[in-house]
């Protein structure tokens, strides 16, 4: 499938998550044979130094016949990663007005 193929579909539905740099397209879209199939697109914004901004984009494609499989599979792997390192988002620790929350309960 060409990418102006693609870009000429009609979305049947589509959701977006927007997480703060990174957006997050869901898009269902039509087969040749009428059938339905899934994209996950993530855009990521970058800035130049000149203060203009680009995208890149990465998208998969997810059909019908994968489904239970992808959905069990990344279901099980978002719970090994809860199961080992939490649900804290680490990378948070680093900003510079990070308080952990064990010293915000303590403190209220």
């Amino acid at each position: 499938m060409s990418e102006n193929f693609e870009d000429n579909q009609e979305e049947i539905f589509s959701k977006v998550l927007r997480a703060g740099r990174r957006t997050y397209f869901f898009d269902v879209r039509e087969t040749k044979a009428s059938d339905y199939y899934l994209t996950v697109t993530e855009s990521k914004k970058f800035t130049n130094e000149d203060g203009s901004y680009h995208y890149k984009k990465h998208k998969i494609y997810i059909y019908k016949e994968d489904f239970e499989n992808f959905s069990n599979y990344l279901n099980e792997t978002m719970n090994f990663i809860f199961e080992q390192r939490g649900a804290e988002v680490i990378s948070e620790r680093h900003q510079k007005d990070f308080i952990p929350n064990s010293i915000n309960s303590k403190s209220l």
